[in-house]
């Protein structure tokens, strides 16, 4: 394919996104910069629960008295994977599902709802105070993974929010 055929396809595109209503989330006046500063996370009662409100909080902003009120509800659970001739299990996977509700604290519907899950891995290797750290670090790169998700859910499933 030529280069002059790459650059037609691609300005065709651009101008088909353009056509169709397509903005940029965080443009100005785009619906990612509309929950900003404007939600606020219920208090977290566990490490994973205080590790993902950091990560939320991080993109959206802390925000006291906000007109919204983000309700995460967390489960972890972890599988061996890798079982080594011994039968001891060598590798992990930490799974992590967010069940979520967005409520608007003026009228007290709720705006959205949904789930994100991921996962990912660790390894136990040598002793449990080396693998005790890796499943540690897991459970943060797993709440960051996830809130990047809820993030994204939120911006794609309020653009109302704008106003």
């Amino acid at each position: 394919m030529s280069s002059y055929s790459r650059r037609l396809l691609l300005c065709a595109g651009l101008a088909l996104l353009a056509g169709c209503g397509f903005a940029p989330v965080y443009g100005p006046g785009g619906s990612g910069t509309a929950l900003m500063g404007r939600v606020e996370v219920t208090e977290p009662d566990t490490r994973a629960g205080f590790l993902l409100t950091r990560e939320l909080e991080s993109r959206l902003g802390r925000a006291s008295g906000a007109r919204y009120e983000l309700r995460p509800r967390i489960a972890l659970a972890t599988e061996a994977i890798a079982i080594d001739r011994t039968n001891v299990s060598s590798r992990f996977n930490m799974l992590g599902r967010v069940h979520y509700a967005l409520l608007d604290r003026e009228t007290g519907a709720s705006v959205t709802t949904g789930v994100v899950e991921n996962f990912t891995a660790f390894s136990a290797a040598g002793t449990p105070v080396a693998t005790q750290a890796a499943e540690r670090d897991a459970e943060v790169r797993l709440m960051t993974i996830l809130a990047d998700q809820l993030v994204t859910r939120l911006i794609a499933t309020t653009p109302d929010l704008a106003q």
